[in-house]
C-alpha cells in the first residue's frame, strides 16, 4: 500500500525547465565581448591601421634576436613576439636584421617587446607617444640622476635604492 500521494512532479519537470529557460535568456544581460569595441587609435583617421591602445613608437632594429636596439638603447624580444610589414604580413627577425625601422610596438607584462608593426609613410606622419625613459625605471642600474659606480667607488658611497 501506497501512504504518499502521487503527484504531478515527472510531468511537471519538463515545463517547469523550459520556462526557467526562456526566463534566463529574456532577462540576460548581453555579452560583454559584443557590446565592447577596441579603441580606435589616430593613424586609422588617415587611412592606417587601428593600434591598440598604449601602443608606442620608436626606432627598431634587430641586432641577432631576440636582441633589439629600441631607439638606440638595448633590449629583447619577448618569446612568441610578432612582428607586422607594413603591409601587416607576419615577418621574421632573420629577414629584417640590420635595418633600423619606424615602428610601433607594445610590451608584454614582465616590460618586453611583444609586438611590432613596421610603419608606412601615412602612418609614421601621425605624432604618437614614445617613451623617454627605460620602462619600469625604478632600478638603481638604470637611474638617470645621482651618483653613479664607476668600478672604483667605495661601498658605502654607492646610490641606493631610490637615488
Amino acid at each position: 500500500m501506497n501512504r504518499c500521494p502521487r503527484i504531478a512532479a515527472p510531468a511537471l519537470f519538463p515545463f517547469l525547465s523550459l520556462v526557467a529557460l526562456v526566463a534566463a535568456f529574456a532577462w540576460a544581460p548581453p555579452a560583454s565581448a559584443q557590446t565592447l569595441e577596441a579603441p580606435v587609435q589616430n593613424e586609422a583617421a588617415v587611412g592606417g591601421r587601428n593600434f591598440p591602445e598604449g601602443t608606442l613608437r620608436g626606432q627598431f632594429m634587430v641586432v641577432a634576436a631576440p636582441e633589439i636596439l629600441l631607439d638606440g638603447q638595448p633590449d629583447r624580444l619577448s618569446p612568441g613576439a610578432r612582428i607586422r610589414s607594413a603591409e601587416n604580413m607576419v615577418v621574421t627577425t632573420g629577414a629584417i636584421t640590420g635595418q633600423n625601422l619606424l615602428v610601433n610596438y607594445t610590451r608584454d607584462p614582465a616590460g618586453l617587446v611583444r609586438e611590432v608593426w613596421v610603419l608606412t609613410a601615412t602612418e609614421a606622419s601621425v605624432k604618437r607617444a614614445s617613451v623617454g625613459r627605460p620602462f619600469l625605471n625604478f632600478w638603481p642600474f638604470v637611474a638617470t640622476s645621482g651618483a653613479t659606480d664607476d668600478g672604483k667607488t667605495p661601498y658605502n658611497q654607492l646610490p641606493t635604492f631610490g637615488q
